[in-house]
């Protein structure tokens, strides 16, 4: 098995054989999930902090559940009323944490770069669970995950990711990593949508979801952002989903066979049609939150391995 990284920050410095490993391990821990008896060892002993400056209630459940079915002391901080709102910096922050010798530390983040600012000052594995705009690389590999055991591959499928690209650090790992693995990607949505150096992204760019969606493989609906927009990028919710919103006549332009995703939470109505969403012969949304935990499951593994190799060498 070939993990090299000491930190799971992005995508962007994963190989493609890294990527198959956390896949392949992952598939393992599905199988124990679904089992009689869900537990594992492999974290016994180990502490995991999970420190959420931004609320997300799937994500933090999902570590969560992973860390304690390895076996893992799990611990959440309550970021919100934390020394941070106090005043304090994010390095004193990761002072303090040192002093309490976690071995795994997920952080999710509203700056794009501080996650990777507290994995520089801390003597353990970190885990991005979203920084900004940035990176959201579990969501990314649990979407892989998903669509390779549903579509049996993972390589030159067509791909369409579409709304609100601009503002999605979730499309922003799924496209470092399905462009590592040799997938045709399209962006669909509104211009206002788009990132500004989209030209520069190497996919192809559709402003209507009719072209954007004909014979892929997989579509991919994002959640409108609204957090994150400080003006009108949408002339309103009722116009954004006449023309972008994923129904059952857009998706027909699509493969008979394709897939649907979505990250969550989901705004029904405005993004997707309720009825396309819990459509069980093509979406897939409910296997992405369980193909989650396995996915973290198989980082945190992968990381306290080579956690534990290093800490070897250096008593040697």
């Amino acid at each position: 098995m070939t993990f090299r990284a000491k930190h799971l920050l992005g995508i962007e410095h994963l190989g493609p054989d890294e990527i198959d490993t956390i896949l392949n391990l992952a598939d393992d821990y599905v199988a124990l999930n679904r089992s009689k008896n869900k537990r594992s060892d492999v974290l016994a002993g180990l502490t995991q902090i999970n420190m959420f400056f931004e609320n997300s209630t799937r994500t933090q459940a999902s570590f969560e559940l992973a860390g304690k079915r390895l076996g893992a002391d799990v611990m959440n901080m309550a970021m919100q009323a934390s020394s941070i709102k106090k005043g304090e910096t994010l390095i004193d922050t990761a002072l303090t944490l040192n002093a309490m010798h976690p071995d795994l530390l997920v952080v999710r983040h509203p700056h794009s770069g501080a996650v990777e600012l507290l994995a520089s000052k801390v003597n353990c594995a970190v885990l991005n669970a979203g920084d900004g705009r940035h990176e959201h690389p579990t969501q990314a590999l649990l979407d892989a995950l998903t669509i390779r055991r549903k579509k049996g591959r993972l390589h030159r499928l067509s791909i369409a990711i579409c709304g609100d690209i601009a503002h999605s650090r979730v499309a922003r790992s799924n496209l470092i990593l399905l462009g590592k693995m040799e997938n045709r990607v399209r962006l669909v949505g509104p211009p206002t949508l788009m990132p500004s150096e989209v030209s520069e992204l190497g996919v192809e760019v559709y402003d209507d979801m009719r072209e954007g969606l004909k014979d892929v493989d997989v579509v991919m609906m994002l959640r409108l952002q609204k957090e994150r927009m400080d003006g009108g990028f949408i002339p309103s919710e009722r116009e954004y989903y006449h023309r972008y919103g994923l129904d059952a006549e857009k998706l027909s332009h699509a493969k008979p066979d394709a897939i649907v995703m979505h990250p969550g939470p989901m705004n029904r109505g405005v993004e997707i049609d309720g009825t396309i969403a819990d459509d069980i012969n093509r979406s897939v949304i409910q296997e992405q939150v369980e193909m989650g935990v396995a996915v973290r499951m198989a980082a945190m593994d992968l990381l306290v391995r080579n956690m534990r190799a290093s800490r070897a060498s250096v008593e040697v």
